[in-house]
């Protein structure tokens, strides 16, 4: 961990405005500074930098934090790289961790990068094994140049070579431990978790290798074992090859099922295709992945399970802003075996040509029902227009509309017409979700309630909590005073709760409260990016001693209501809902 003194220092040394705008050219509106973000592509400015929080915040994709958080996230670097950059710039000597956990995961990091070169110098060995080894690679159509420029080797069938390499390069026994390299049996002899193996590093955003995935030769179970979950490396949130595709020029990124198909297609010169560590892709993955891509396509096994595969991961992309597509892949089960069979060429062409997530979707949905059937024919219509109320734009729905009548015969007015019904029903679906998604988080629960209920003292008291995180962020002076008022059990919600807590604990240790001086005391970065979203929301008012205490009182007079407005139950809440619908409509008297 980095003493927070330094972080102080560094903060004191660094100008955020001069920091982003050496990125990003900023104009001057009143007390903040606009530009177009750096982080996703608009055409309006939607990018703040507000002086007096030394913070940053994009009301457009949600970007937000302080300086170290900036340069972190332009560079795609960690925060200890972040800092390290900063305090070059500010003329500052680099941090020093000082903590265990620093150096260990120094020393993981060392051992990995020995363990890598211990697997690459067994896969050129004279042994047999190795040759077979190597034959498994050059059956898979890998050239010397891919083996090496991936760092693949092998490793070998005795379970203790590993073990005692390291030993002899100096780790000791608790390092080995914390290094996922290795188990022990049930006598509690030591053994490499990977052995008889060809081996595939896998490396963070820095070139850092972080863990390993294993393949037997053969195809006997089971067929692949990858790293476990160490101090390095998190699978969660680790994106295979995205160390090299972020260097491309391209920003169109072909996402595969697995290592060898990202390999084979960086040997055929597609170098933006990356995998999702794990068994599944990740919302993490999916957000990291949109920082560097503008388009992502979809590229999994055309069996039923990478089908399948495909329709969870277009989920995930749902809300991201990369356009999103779907490779169809016709005469091979993946792309690997595709470029084998017709070449590289190809395969790009039909990047090229690729469909969209609707067309994709449509087509599953297509493949279901025999359209000779009138009945089959207007059941796969319904769902059809179903999907489109949910998941398409206007002008698509016009474009699919006429798609659907000449598949299936029927007039594109009559089609149209059952889509302007679906697109309401779609409506009304999509608020109960988010109501009902708001209640099982314990939001709605305490604020989005019946005035009746209290939810008009509910939404003020969330809302002075807010404005109080806002104005502490700009004068922490306040803080005493804000204590010895208001507890954190007192807060509505468990984020700025958190955020008030980080505070607090940032005062009883003489800390200067920043963005960047509460980032140890949160659980994690969206918390303090909802502490840099408040800023930036209330930017603008200029919170006095006088309003304080006027928060204050509200949260006081309040608090009460809202809690008893915590107790609703979701059928309450539907109940409720349905009757404003109803007074909207005209069916209820206004005062019912």
């Amino acid at each position: 961990m980095i003493p927070h003194e330094y972080i102080e220092e560094l903060n004191r040394r660094t100008d955020i405005v001069e920091l982003v705008g050496s990125y990003v050219q900023l104009k001057r509106k009143g007390r903040l500074y606009g530009g177009l973000c750096p982080f996703h592509s608009e055409k309006t400015p939607s990018f703040y930098v507000y002086p007096d929080t030394q913070s940053f915040y994009c009301f457009g994709c949600g970007a937000g934090g302080d300086a170290i958080n900036f340069a972190k996230k332009i560079n795609s670097i960690d925060y200890g790289e972040a800092v390290k950059m900063l305090a070059a710039r500010a003329g500052m000597p680099e941090p020093q961790e000082d903590d265990k956990t620093g150096r260990m995961r120094s020393r993981i990091l060392s051992m990995n990068k020995e363990a890598a070169r211990f697997f690459h110098a067994c896969l050129n060995s004279t042994v047999e094994e190795a040759r077979q080894a190597r034959a498994y690679w050059r059956r898979r159509g890998l050239d010397d140049k891919t083996i090496v420029r991936f760092g693949l080797g092998y490793a070998p069938n005795d379970g203790q070579a590993l073990y005692q390499f390291l030993r002899d390069k100096g780790y000791n026994q608790q390092e080995l431990d914390a290094s996922g390299l290795f188990k022990r049996s049930q006598s509690g002899r030591i053994y490499c978790l990977f052995w008889k193996r060809v081996m595939t590093p896998i490396f963070d955003l820095r070139g850092n290798i972080i863990a390993f995935g294993g393949r037997v030769l053969d195809d006997s179970k089971p067929k692949y074992v990858n790293s476990p979950e160490t101090l390095v490396y998190h699978k969660s949130e680790t994106v295979f090859a995205l160390q090299i595709a972020k260097k491309s020029a391209s920003r169109r990124y072909v996402l595969c099922e697995g290592y060898m198909d990202v390999i084979s297609m960086q040997q055929a010169g597609i170098d933006t295709a990356v995998c999702a560590c794990g068994t599944a892709l990740t919302p993490e993955q999916v957000r990291l992945i949109s920082e560097y891509a503008d388009e992502v396509i979809l590229s999994y096994d055309s069996d039923e399970a990478g089908q399948k595969a495909t329709l969870r991961s277009l989920e995930l992309f749902r809300n991201s802003p990369v356009r999103v597509g779907v490779l169809q892949i016709p005469g091979a089960k993946d792309p690997d075996e595709y470029i084998k069979k017709y070449g590289a060429e190809r395969f790009r062409a039909l990047l090229d040509g690729v469909g969209n997530a609707l067309d994709f979707r449509l087509k599953r949905l297509r493949d279901q029902y025999d359209l000779k059937q009138d009945a089959q024919r207007l059941e796969y219509v319904r769902e059809a227009v179903d999907m489109l109320a949910e998941r398409s734009n206007p002008t698509e729905q016009e474009v699919y509309a006429g798609r659907l009548a000449e598949e299936t015969n029927i007039s594109k007015n009559a089609i149209m017409t059952q889509l302007a019904t679906a697109v309401k029903k779609a409506g009304s679906k999509r608020r109960r979700e988010q109501n009902r998604a708001r209640l099982q988080s314990g939001e709605m629960n305490q604020i989005n309630v019946p005035y009746s209920a209290g939810g008009s003292q509910a939404l003020g008291v969330a809302s002075a909590e807010q404005r109080i995180l806002a104005a502490l962020l700009r004068e922490p002076s306040y803080l005493k005073q804000v204590q010895s008022q208001l507890s954190p059990d007192k807060f509505v919600l468990p984020q700025q709760k958190e955020l008030y807590q980080a505070m607090l604990t940032c005062q009883e240790q003489g800390i200067e409260i920043s963005l960047s001086t509460l980032r140890p005391f949160v659980q994690s970065e969206e918390t303090l990016n909802e502490l840099s979203r408040l800023a930036a929301q209330y930017s603008d008012v200029n919170c006095t001693p006088d309003d304080l205490r006027l928060y204050l009182d509200r949260i006081a007079q309040g608090t009460p209501i809202a809690s008893k407005a915590a107790n609703m139950s979701n059928e309450d809440l539907e109940r409720y809902l349905q009757s404003m619908r109803e007074k909207k409509q005209g069916n209820l008297p206004a005062d019912e």
